[in-house]
């Protein structure tokens, strides 16, 4: 498909009334897509859109740009594709409407011929509005790629081939090829259409060929059916992608060649076996995330979708959960080629609304081209292999939310019958109106009231409402999604035998048990943590408050300015692991070397407010700032019996596992300098052992975690530490760090500091914990030079290399 590249030469500014003119203050300004244009606003404690933004305003912006257009264009077909503009995006072509796509999330395609001046300068606008339309951080702008699409009349339509495979067995499978092809002609035109099959390692396996006549103005689809033997099928474990390359001919001429990645595999699903891919079962280690890409914004790039993916695989997930939208076509790509599993979300809402002017507002005319448009996106992938249709939606235990239930349910499985449907549901949310009844009063937002009700919550969501009422809506899925509703496990295999679920959202700390109940019970798929990846927005939700400060007045679960993170990722928006990340991996049985978590000395013995989504405010560092002698707790992660602590070899104590949490040994021990071992015993013998060492003197280091990248879409990663000779960091010496780039210039710095009131501009920025990312996006294919320094220290540089095929060059210090 002739995509061509749309992403320069675009500029962004506040959108302006008919009658305004800009001024220095409300000037334009030259953007790369994607872009998010809320990120870099004035963040402050009374914006309209609150905790949930991380207290990041919204607003209306205008993007532009000018581009040529040939003159022979005119006798082609010209369009264009966003795969998604945050939020109620109207296009207009040469100051004519051309769009309108209210959806965030959605693609659309813009049929740009009616509007267009050929052999002339054209200009096109394009308007997204952002005001208190989400719970979380939605980023505002054309936040995902934006293509120009120029080819013949008749053609292929965008993604138009489909290929899929449910005929599998060792020695061979069958793969259905579907391709759909457009004539915007006034004439019948008959073409031929070929299609080739290649597997993993390039070799051509099958193909086929087969003429096809459209009518003027309609849509026809061709078909075949190959035979690919002994075919490598794709898994999490082996993620085998195939290309099938089609081409559409006129004669003897080729007017279109494109080429579609898949996988060829097979899932089942029962209550017995529960989730099987080619045979195997696979119980699902899931992540939810939102969209956004941290330092970044609400962007989807390539580059940080793939690296995000990756880093979530090596924390030990297998599945990530879109919450609350439709996943970036970037990031079922990064899926299919690292073998992570999918559930992709349709919406958080449908027609009962959560927020003032959220997707409700006509969910009821558009949830059926919602629903095509994500079905149109994720049939390529094979990473997708669960469609949710929803999030705790209000109205889910009505007899009309259950209408919707199985209307939307229904249209899924009419667009794609390959796949299998859930829905979060969340017993207490969907009776909401009786349960703060029950409660004696209303909390300001779910997420407070949940919290508020602590072991009560477990009882309402295995109580006869909750049954009773979800009953028919569940009774339409495939897989029964429940958020925060464990206790519904066994009663539900004791009530409905046929009944299969995932934890679609739970508690992190609550994964040791959560995962014996997956691993118990056949008919329990799978765990999604809530979450996987620390995000802006619903800021200070996961936080820890220390309550003997002044004036301390607890607020629920949202955290007050300047919070922007929420605080509740197993990793944190730079990617950096955290101690929560690391028990995890112990709980799913990944990991057999024991994990030590420091609470911070500075901090013992304060009394702390947590919310059921809070971590402990814990650091793998034995490298503080206080005194010998200081008392501090240790917490040591094991699979195992008991731990023993030793400090340079001195026995400190041996303490049973298992509490505060399953697979936690607390110690109470003083600080000192040197070398604390934990060592692991299960039945008196050694079953693994880890070290944490004081530092020495630190230094500050620049370091790429990419040699070379490819430009210019390619990004460039560099973590910036303060660390000793040994690579050791050091936790509590935060700085000021201020970086320098050529050859390239800053797309995004930050670090996991949840409360702060720096942005994520650069070029100055302080560390958390000893660790700074700095995102850079080259200029040119000239090397990038990234040089950090700050003050008492000698500066870093480190030189990327930016080749246009990749790179291996780079030198740190």
């Amino acid at each position: 498909m002739p995509r061509l590249p749309f992403a320069d030469g675009w500029s962004v500014g506040p959108k302006l009334g008919a009658f305004e003119s800009r001024d220095e203050s409300t000037a334009s300004v030259p953007v790369q897509l994607p872009h998010d244009a809320l990120r870099d606003l004035p963040r402050s404690a009374d914006s309209v859109q609150g905790v949930h933004s991380g207290y990041i305003p919204g607003g209306v912006f205008e993007y532009s740009k000018t581009f040529d257009v040939p003159a022979d264009w005119c006798d082609r077909t010209v369009r264009i594709e966003f795969e998604g503009v945050y939020r109620d995006a109207t296009v207009f072509i040469n100051g004519d409407f051309a769009a309108h796509e209210a959806n965030g999330y959605s693609a659309f395609v813009v049929d740009a011929d009616p509007y267009l001046r050929f052999g002339a300068s054209n200009t096109i606008t394009v308007e997204a509005r952002v005001h208190r339309d989400s719970r979380w951080y939605t980023g505002g702008g054309i936040s995902r790629p934006v293509h120009l699409v120029v080819d013949d009349p008749v053609h292929i339509v965008l993604d138009g081939t489909v290929a899929t495979s449910s005929d599998i067995d060792e020695e061979r499978a069958v793969v259905d090829l579907a391709t759909r092809v457009e004539n915007r002609t006034r004439h019948t035109a008959t073409r031929r259409l070929s299609w080739t099959l290649i597997d993993p390692h390039g070799a051509e396996v099958a193909s086929g060929t087969a003429p096809i006549t459209v009518l003027p103005g309609t849509v026809t689809t061709g078909r075949a059916r190959l035979l690919v033997p002994s075919p490598l099928l794709w898994g999490p474990d082996s993620p085998h992608l195939h290309v099938v390359r089609t081409t559409l001919s006129d004669a003897e001429t080729i007017i279109q060649e494109e080429t579609t990645r898949f996988g060829i595999r097979r899932l089942q699903l029962d209550p017995v076996q529960g989730l099987r891919i080619n045979g195997t079962p696979v119980d699902l280690r899931g992540a939810c995330i939102h969209h956004d890409n941290g330092p970044l914004g609400a962007v989807s790039i390539a580059a940080a979708e793939d690296r995000r993916v990756a880093l979530l695989k090596t924390a030990g997930f297998n599945a990530i959960r879109s919450a609350h939208n439709p996943a970036s076509r970037a990031l079922l790509d990064a899926c299919d080629r690292h073998g992570m599993l999918v559930m992709d979300e349709l919406t958080d809402v449908w027609t009962k609304s959560k927020t003032a002017f959220d997707s409700s507002i006509g969910f009821d005319t558009r949830w059926q081209q919602d629903v095509a448009a994500l079905v149109a996106k994720d049939l390529h992938h094979p990473s997708v292999i669960l469609y949710s249709i929803g999030n705790e939606i209000l109205e889910l235990a009505t007899p009309h939310g259950a209408t919707w239930s199985r209307r939307i349910a229904e249209e899924f499985r009419r667009l794609d019958p390959t796949r299998f449907v859930t829905n979060g549901i969340n017993g207490i949310i969907a009776n909401l109106g009786a349960i703060a009844a029950a409660q004696d009063a209303a909390a300001a937002d779910p997420n407070t009231m949940m919290a508020g009700m602590g072991e009560q919550m477990a009882r309402m969501n295995a109580s006869e409402l909750v049954t009773a009422t979800t009953e028919e809506s569940a009774a339409v899925l495939d897989v029964v999604g429940f958020n925060y509703a464990d206790s519904r496990y066994d009663l539900d295999a004791e009530l409905f035998p046929n009944r299969i679920i995932v934890g679609s959202e739970t508690f992190p700390d609550r994964i040791a048990s959560l995962w014996a109940d997956v691993r118990r019970l056949p008919h329990v798929i799978g765990d999604f943590t809530w979450t996987g990846w620390d995000y802006i927005g619903e800021a200070g939700i996961g936080r820890v408050d220390y309550t003997d400060v002044e004036g301390y007045t607890p607020t629920g679960t949202a955290g007050p300015f300047p919070y922007l993170l929420g605080a509740c990722g197993d990793i944190d928006i730079t990617g950096h692991r955290l101690p929560a990340s690391y028990y995890r991996e112990i709980a799913y049985g990944l990991r057999a070397e024991p994990v030590i978590a420091v609470h911070r000395p500075q901090h013992h013995g304060r009394p702390t407010f947590k919310t059921p989504w809070s971590w402990d405010d814990v650091v793998s560092s034995w490298t503080w700032d206080a005194a010998a002698g200081s008392p501090v707790t240790v917490d040591v992660y094991a699979d195992a019996d008991e731990v023993e602590l030793l400090l340079d070899g001195a026995v400190i104590d041996r303490v049973a596992v298992g509490s505060p949490l399953p697979l936690i040994a607390r110690f109470e021990t003083e600080y000192r300098r040197g070398a604390l071992t934990a060592v692991a015993y299960s039945a008196g013998v050694e079953v693994g052992r880890s070290a944490l060492r004081t530092a020495g003197a630190p230094q500050l280091i620049a370091r790429a975690e990419q040699a070379g990248i490819t430009g210019p879409e390619g990004l460039a990663y560099v973590a910036i530490t303060l660390e000793d000779a040994d690579g050791i960091v050091v936790c509590d010496a935060d700085t000021l760090v201020t970086v320098a780039v050529s050859g390239g210039e800053i797309a995004g710095m930050g670090s996991g500091q949840p409360r702060t009131e720096e942005g994520f501009t650069g070029p100055s920025r302080h560390t958390y914990d000893g660790r700074v990312l700095v995102i850079i996006r080259p200029s040119g294919e000239d090397d990038i030079v990234v040089t950090a320094s700050a003050e008492g220290y000698p500066p870093a540089e480190v030189v990327i290399g930016v080749e246009s095929s990749g790179g291996d060059r780079a030198t740190a210090g």
